[in-house]
């Protein structure tokens, strides 16, 4: 185990330890169907799967 030789301040533990505390989710909203959602994923909506304003499945099509 580390054996340091002299004490370090408690700031130094502190910013070592906070750099990715507080991370916000970043939310995007679809140009076709006005939905919000995640970056970088698929959501649903009536039906479809939609990526950065594509359809990738359609289970509507399926159904019938």
């Amino acid at each position: 185990m580390a054996h340091p030789k002299r004490r370090q301040s408690k700031t130094r533990r502190d910013k070592r330890r906070t750099h990715d505390v507080a991370v916000v989710p970043q939310i995007a909203k679809d140009p076709t169907t006005g939905e919000n959602h995640l970056y970088h994923r698929a959501h649903w909506h009536e039906g479809k799967l939609y990526y950065r304003g594509q359809v990738l499945v359609d289970s509507t099509e399926e159904a019938k």
